[in-house]
């Protein structure tokens, strides 16, 4: 394992799920949306590209489990699945579960509107759920 931190702006903006082989899993701190990051443990990364083969696989093997696992957990419409970084330039990527009734569609959820707190039972409850539909 390289040197990892993770970048200030996601750890204020997330609570901690779970551990995979290859990355942490985060909620996103909105409860507008069913929103999980991915950040591979791996230090100063910033794209995809940068991993070595066996990390990209992992990482696509990841992406692909957790975002089918959120998409049974929720029903979604459509599981939206990307990495920007344009903010937060270490590697993380969004899966994000998308109805056609939440309030940012069919557009893209960043900057439509300031982010819904969740209240405590219910953050308890979202991170329990989704660590059960992930194991």
């Amino acid at each position: 394992m390289t040197d990892f931190t993770l970048h200030p702006q996601l750890a204020k903006d997330t609570v901690f799920v779970k551990k995979l082989s290859l990355c942490r899993v985060l909620l996103m701190k909105d409860a507008g949306y069913p929103w999980l990051v991915l950040v591979p443990e791996r230090g100063d990364i910033r794209e995809i590209h940068e991993l070595d083969e066996a990390d990209q696989q992992t990482l696509m093997c990841e992406i692909t489990t957790v975002a089918g696992r959120l998409e049974a957990l929720t029903g979604a419409d459509k599981m939206n699945v990307a990495a920007l970084g344009n903010m937060v330039p270490q590697l993380h990527i969004h899966i994000i579960a998308r109805f056609e009734t939440d309030a940012a569609w069919p557009g893209p959820v960043w900057g439509m509107a300031p982010a819904k707190p969740f209240g405590e039972d219910a953050l308890e409850q979202t991170v329990f759920n989704i660590k059960e539909a992930l194991e």
